[in-house]
């Protein structure tokens, strides 16, 4: 009925959409294995259920509630209306401090309490780092 010529274009066809279609649900899956999704203190304090998979908190570090020890770092965060304990082994980002924005990767033991292994220092869009701003002292 067809000929030779369209039966192989027609197998060439499908097999590129059919790779097409395996490449794009393996990218999408190992994505999906990746994805750290980011709450507030007030999500977190909603969620229904706790899961024992990584999460990311991020909100403001409350005044006076950074305490070092010698080997960890005790802090709140806060969204203003909720506060969660978060307890990190590990040095902290420069930019870390108290007022500052914060997003901490970890595990959440409860609602109130997160085990941390990422700290991230949150800045806004004025942000300079000192070595920049040396550099363009000096050159003025």
């Amino acid at each position: 009925m067809y000929g030779k010529k369209v039966k192989l274009r027609a197998i060439f066809i499908l097999s590129i959409f059919f790779s097409s279609i395996l490449i794009i649900f393996l990218v999408f899956k190992s994505l999906e294995e990746n994805v750290v999704y980011f709450k507030s203190p007030t999500e977190i304090k909603n969620l229904i259920e706790l899961t024992p998979k990584k999460i990311r908190v991020g909100g403001m570090v409350k005044e006076k509630s950074i305490i070092i020890n010698q080997s960890e770092v005790n802090f709140v965060i806060t969204d203003f209306k909720n506060e969660l304990i978060v307890n990190y082994s590990g040095s902290v980002p420069n930019l870390f401090e108290e007022g500052k924005g914060v997003v901490a990767e970890g595990f959440l033991k409860d609602r109130n309490f997160l085990t941390a292994v990422k700290i991230l220092a949150k800045h806004d869009e004025n942000y300079m780092p000192p070595e920049v701003k040396e550099a363009l002292k000096e050159s003025n």
